[in-house]
């Protein structure tokens, strides 16, 4: 297994988010000599979707996902609001030339207890989507998060769940890999193999601490914490990935405290020697 040069990692945004808007973070990954980023959302309207996919493309960068849609109960239902918001996020995708659109699905709607329900609907708002962005070749990544999130974030905490509703749904969709989602799952190694080249459409590092002290913004830097990470990464590229190594930590106690060049430097010394 190959060392992973700073040219094999993308940057998602929200590693440094606190800092750095889009385009310092557009101007730091060239300066750091990254292969691409990975932009949320919120910074990539702050900036303008189409001056940034100049801004990206100028500076050389792949763009390794776009993050998010999804979030299909937040209104409790499946609403043509939410369905036209993630036709919009698969346009942005597609403007910013993003290898995938991760999706964020969405928890229990509010009030409610219904999780099969809530993963109907989520089911229900994939496929539409899906509809959508095979009309523009876009690809759709769901990210299964830890199952601490099902109640407010994802109701697909699983390789194996969000595999199940890929094969309802066809070609087209697939996940996206998060370390600090999946490492504790005991079938995380025969879903990486069922994901196989073609599901496996993007692949996050970061690392999981113990003690976790908040459990959505204290994740670690890759060699501070638990994971295998070596391990995992041997797992993914055995499959036949080859995308870019995307780095996404939220850390408000540690390092969205710290000079983001730092943190550029860091990333880059951790892949190198831990990942």
């Amino acid at each position: 297994m190959d060392v992973i040069t700073p040219d094999r990692l993308s940057l998602n945004t929200a590693t440094v988010k606190e800092q750095w808007n889009l385009r310092e973070c557009i101007d730091g990954c060239a300066r750091h000599g990254f292969g691409g980023i990975a932009p949320w959302r919120d910074k990539l309207h702050e900036m303008g979707v189409e001056e940034a996919a100049r801004a990206i493309k100028d500076n050389g960068l792949g763009v390794s996902g776009l993050c998010r849609g999804g979030w299909y109960t937040a209104e409790g239902a499946l609403t043509d609001a939410v369905i036209d918001d993630n036709k919009r996020a698969v346009d942005e995708a597609v403007t910013i030339g993003a290898e995938c659109l991760v999706m964020v699905v969405g928890g229990l709607p509010e009030g409610s207890k219904d999780i099969q329900g809530a993963r109907g609907i989520v089911t229900e708002g994939l496929a539409k989507t899906l509809d959508y962005a095979r009309t523009v070749d876009m690809k759709i990544a769901i990210e299964p998060l830890h199952p601490m999130y099902a109640g407010d974030r994802a109701v697909v905490n699983t390789l194996r769940h969000a595999l199940d509703i890929c094969d309802q749904l066809g070609a087209g969709i697939g996940v996206a890999a998060d370390v600090y989602h999946i490492w504790w799952d005991p079938e995380l190694k025969d879903q990486l193999v069922r994901a196989g080249r073609d599901r496996l459409m993007a692949f996050h590092l970061c690392d999981w601490l113990v003690p976790t002290r908040d459990l959505l913004t204290d994740r670690g830097m890759m060699g501070d914490g638990v994971i295998d990470l070596k391990g995992i990464r041997s797992d993914v590229e055995a499959q036949g990935f080859s995308g870019l190594n995307e780095v996404e930590i939220f850390s408000a106690l540690n390092w969205w405290k710290r000079d983001a060049d730092d943190v550029m430097q860091t990333i880059i010394e951790r892949a190198r020697d831990v990942c």
